[in-house]
C-alpha cells in the first residue's frame, strides 16, 4: 500500500464539524443532504440510523477501503478508510463541506470546531501496553512505578496536546488507544486486536466573515500532513512497526 497506509494495517482520515446549534433533523433535510453527497460519490449506498438522531451513509466495507458520512444532532462527520491518497480523502471532505451551508443551513458563525483526524491501526496479538512502552516509552518521572512488586502496566495511553498558533485557536492532539485488558494481562491470553494512534488538528470558534469551511479544512489538513511527515512517522509509526516485527 502506498502513502501513509504503508505504516499501519489500516489508515483513515476523518473530518469533524461540531456546531453550536442543533442541525436539521427532519426527514426532508437529512435525505436531501445525503442525496447530494451520493451524487458526488455514487458508491455511498448504505443508509441507516445508528441512534435515534444519528444518520449514516456509507460504502460497502468488503474491500477494506470505503467512505462514510454522518449527521448527528450537533456534529457532521465524513470519513475515508484506507483512501487512495491523502489528497483524495481531503477532496472528499472538502466537497462535503461545500454542501453544508446550502443543504443543512450551517454558517461559519455556527462553527464550534472543525477538525481533521488521521488514524493508524496496528494489528497486534500481544500486550499493547508493553508494546507502547517499548516503542514510545514512559515519562521518566513515572518509570519507577513499573518496578513495583506487582507493577504490570495495565494502561499506557500517552497523549499530548499543543497549540499551533499564538491564540491557541488551532491545536493538535496526539493520542493512543490500547485495547489490552487487565484480564488479558492476568491470563496472558492475548487475541489479535488493533492498537490505534490518532493525530487530530482542530480549529476552535466561529469562522470569520471571509473564511469558509472548505478552505479552513484544507489549511488544517495541510498542517496535519506536515506534522505526520516531520514528526509522527519517525517518532511513532516506524518505531511501532519495528517493535511489532520483533514479536
Amino acid at each position: 500500500m502506498s502513502g501513509y497506509g504503508m505504516f499501519s494495517d489500516d489508515y483513515y482520515l476523518n473530518m469533524n464539524l461540531a456546531t453550536e446549534m442543533d442541525l436539521p433533523q427532519n426527514r426532508e433535510s437529512v435525505l436531501h443532504y445525503f442525496e447530494q453527497v451520493r451524487r458526488r460519490y455514487p458508491e455511498l449506498m448504505n443508509f441507516y440510523a445508528r441512534e435515534k438522531s444519528e444518520f449514516v451513509l456509507e460504502e460497502e466495507k468488503e474491500n477494506g477501503a470505503y467512505r462514510w458520512v454522518t449527521v448527528e444532532p450537533r456534529r457532521l462527520t465524513s470519513g475515508s478508510v484506507n483512501p487512495e491518497s491523502f489528497d483524495a480523502a481531503v477532496e472528499q471532505h472538502r466537497r462535503v463541506l461545500e454542501l453544508v451551508p446550502y443543504e443543512l443551513s450551517i454558517t461559519p458563525l455556527d462553527c464550534e470546531s472543525l477538525s481533521v483526524m488521521a488514524g493508524f491501526d496496528f494489528n497486534f496479538s500481544g500486550n499493547h501496553n508493553d508494546l507502547l512502552t517499548q516503542a514510545i516509552g514512559i515519562a521518566p518521572g513515572l518509570e519507577r512505578f513499573t518496578a513495583l512488586p506487582y507493577g504490570k502496566v495495565l494502561s499506557n495511553e500517552p497523549a499530548i496536546q499543543f497549540a499551533l498558533d499564538e491564540e491557541c485557536r488551532t491545536q493538535c492532539r496526539i493520542s493512543f488507544e490500547s485495547r489490552t485488558t487487565a484480564y488479558q494481562v492476568r491470563t496472558g491470553d492475548f487475541g489479535e486486536e488493533q492498537l490505534s494512534v490518532y493525530m487530530t488538528v482542530r480549529r476552535f470558534d466561529s469562522l470569520g466573515p471571509n473564511e469558509s469551511f472548505e478552505k479552513e479544512f484544507v489549511r488544517l489538513s495541510g498542517l496535519c500532513r506536515d506534522l505526520i511527515d516531520e514528526y509522527l512517522v519517525d517518532a511513532v509509526l516506524r518505531p511501532l512497526q519495528q517493535a511489532i516485527s520483533l514479536h
